[in-house]
């Protein structure tokens, strides 16, 4: 195995946290887009038992899958006055690329040119993949090229496994009470919708579901989801002149008269929001389309919703005898203003990745996380990187190295609540950390 670890103690971690990643993404636990049950897909009750079962082989007794598919359990400190700080991971993965039969392939000291995957044609080109000209040296792991990985999430659960199962055997080391949750369906926004943060009862919490070496999340995009109905007046085509009036067609004019050359998930970055219609369905006398709308600005998203709903309105209400219905699902907040209150928790964790020898980055979400919703129902959650990569596309890959230093920071992260600034922080119900 390559040497180019961010410490002896990654380096340690990582034969088997790749053990356990290559068993967790052999499951099938794609989430359904539809929802009609927590979870959607019995997959992730299987992931959920098995997590339950190691969870109890490391020794935390009173771990549990409930009736929704969340995986709690309890790693109990050894510090007094330490708080109860959470990890959390979900076990879905993305409805977007295909989840079933993923045969994950590790390429050892990768050297840092094109990777050709055995199926599907598909190709990782450091050319064009910018993250993977950096790692030469490491150990690369993607699926087989015709489904996705599942780093996204399976990445942040296999180290939060490794480094509790690292914890649980050197009870030398110092650390707070420890709650873990393994949530379900995340991928379709409802992660946090049956999460009991009362229950949970940690003062605040981790999302390992970031990318890069390094990254801690703050900040996320605030969603919605815009759903627009049109009905028209169907007949045979033989007769439609003058009857017709063709849902079908006013939904494609809609989706037409939105901007293309702006505003769209392919031509903004950074700070910048997007409408993103990802579906469209029917008949000619009933069609829907779907839209995501993101902002970091919660008044920039209100105007993105408006300017799709007076696009429809103007299209539709051009032909009287159709109609339009406009629901708006709001789906997560930006979670900046949940957590400026808790200055402690993402301190800890910057300290703890410094403490692997890593430099924190301090970067903005173009997406959510359980932490979005979790820090807007009093969790303050901030999100550390998984070391994952290309998520929701059959590209999909990750660093064995950077899912170890991710694994490690969980490690230093025990021992950085222990500090007694911290502790003070937490006793006192939020103040700034020195």
């Amino acid at each position: 195995m390559a040497s180019s670890y961010s410490s002896p103690l990654a380096e340690e971690l990582a034969p088997g946290l790749l053990e356990r990643f290559d068993r967790y993404v052999r499951i099938e636990s794609t989430a359904g887009r539809h929802r009609r049950q927590s979870p959607s897909t019995p997959g992730q009750l299987e992931m959920g038992r098995l997590l339950v079962s190691e969870l109890k082989d490391i020794g935390l007794d009173d771990a549990f899958l409930d009736d929704n598919g969340y995986v709690v359990a309890t790693l109990p400190g050894n510090v007094e006055g330490a708080p109860v700080v959470g990890l959390i991971a979900h076990v879905d993965t993305s409805p977007d690329a295909p989840g079933a039969g993923v045969e994950p392939i590790v390429h050892r000291d990768y050297d840092g040119g094109v990777i050709e995957l055995p199926r599907g044609g598909t190709v990782l080109d450091p050319a064009t993949v910018g993250a993977l000209a950096s790692k030469a040296g490491h150990d690369i792991i993607t699926s087989s090229g015709d489904t996705l990985l599942g780093a996204d999430d399976k990445a942040g659960v296999a180290e939060i496994m490794t480094a509790i199962a690292h914890l649980a055997a050197h009870p030398e080391l110092p650390r707070p009470t420890f709650r873990i949750c393994f949530t379900p369906d995340e991928e379709i926004g409802e992660g946090a919708t049956l999460f009991d943060v009362e229950r949970f009862g940690a003062y605040g919490a981790y999302t390992l579901d970031g990318s890069e070496a390094g990254e801690l999340q703050e900040e996320t995009f605030t969603a919605a989801e815009v759903t627009l109905t049109i009905h028209g007046v169907d007949i045979h085509p033989g007769f439609a002149k003058d009857i017709l009036v063709n849902a079908t067609r006013l939904a494609a004019r809609i989706v037409a008269a939105l901007p293309s050359d702006r505003l769209t998930p392919e031509t903004t970055d950074g700070r910048e929001g997007y409408i993103h219609p990802y579906e469209i369905g029917g008949d000619a006398q009933r069609s829907t389309v779907v839209a995501i709308v993101r902002d970091f600005d919660d008044d920039l998203l209100q105007q993105h919703i408006d300017l799709i709903r007076t696009t429809a309105e103007e299209i539709v209400g051009a032909e009287p005898r159709a109609k339009l219905e406009v629901d708006v699902h709001h789906q997560y907040p930006n979670m900046k203003a949940h957590l400026a209150p808790y200055p402690e928790v993402v301190t800890a964790a910057e300290r703890a990745i410094s403490a692997e020898g890593l430099e924190a980055k301090r970067t903005v979400i173009r997406g959510g996380t359980d932490g979005s919703r979790l820090s807007a129902m009093g969790l303050p959650t901030p999100n550390i990187f998984t070391g994952g990569h290309e998520f929701h596309s059959v590209r999909e890959w990750a660093s064995l190295h950077d899912m170890a230093s991710a694994a490690a920071v969980i490690v230093h992260l025990a021992e950085a609540w222990t500090a007694d600034d911290l502790k003070a922080a937490a006793a006192g119900g939020g103040a700034a950390a020195a």
